[in-house]
């Protein structure tokens, strides 16, 4: 069976010794997008988006500092521990998306607590941007030919030249129309329920679509850490079961508290 080759340079655009990857633009251009979307957001209900810069800032801080750390210590830790230095040569790659969501939970804790915001509603509203950035994020690893499928030899496999010459799931393509699902539906529900029952819910259910399907689109990804264990599971569906159980807790308290109310 023929199988569609993929084979595109991660480099967009080389000027002299500056070379602007893929990856890089639609990280920051989701972003962009996303800081769009949370003026929006706060002009909608009445807020001064003047605050949003400052957030962003905060945002791209914390979750580049978060998805190093934990890509460091649970995908790569024997090398990190004997290379410490290491883990601040974050333009070498390796951040796990688990640790960017950690770190933009704490920096929004401390954006709000800095700006006197409700936290739970920044939190909230900053999801359904997260949604659209996760997205963004899966279709540069595309670019890159990284975090590839496990060999398959479904018709729409993907030989990832750059790798090998193997039939691939295109893991990437299923996790980037997943998160922008989850962004539609963030989004479809922030329209429609009320403000209060929205800073509920949203985190919610972000929590629960984006690593449940974290959790099962493992299973046709190839290993990321770089050790074994006698463990059933990848790290990265390790790594995503708190946040499924979370999101699963929040979603009964979100409606539990709904109804009293």
């Amino acid at each position: 069976m023929e199988h569609f080759v993929w084979n595109a340079n991660p480099i967009l655009l080389e000027i002299g010794p500056i070379q602007l990857y893929w990856y890089g633009l639609l990280f920051v251009g989701s972003f962009v997008v996303g800081l769009y979307i949370l003026t929006w957001i706060y002009k909608r209900e009445g807020r001064d988006p003047e605050v949003l810069e400052s957030l962003f800032v905060y945002i791209i801080a914390g979750a580049a500092i978060g998805a190093r750390l934990v890509h460091c210590f649970f995908y790569e830790p024997s090398f990190f521990f004997a290379n410490p230095l290491k883990i601040l040569a974050i333009w070498e790659g390796g951040l796990a998306s688990h640790g960017g969501v950690i770190g933009v939970l704490i920096a929004v804790w401390l954006f709000a607590k800095h700006h006197k915001e409700s936290y739970f509603w920044l939190l909230s509203r900053v999801a359904i941007p997260a949604a659209l950035s996760a997205t963004a994020i899966r279709i540069g690893n595309f670019m890159n030919s990284e975090i590839v499928g496990i060999p398959s030899d479904v018709p729409w496999a993907i030989v990832f030249q750059r790798l090998d010459e193997l039939p691939r799931h295109p893991v990437q393509l299923y996790e980037s129309l997943t998160y922008m699902s989850v962004f539609i539906l963030l989004l479809f529900v922030y329209r429609v329920v009320k403000p209060s029952f929205a800073t509920k819910i949203l985190p919610a259910l972000f929590f629960l679509t984006i690593f449940t399907a974290r959790f099962f689109l493992e299973f046709v990804k190839t290993k990321q850490a770089h050790y074994t264990t006698d463990l059933a599971f990848s790290t990265g569906q390790m790594l995503s079961i708190p946040f499924i159980a979370l999101g699963l807790a929040w979603f009964i308290w979100a409606f539990v508290t709904e109804k009293k109310e």
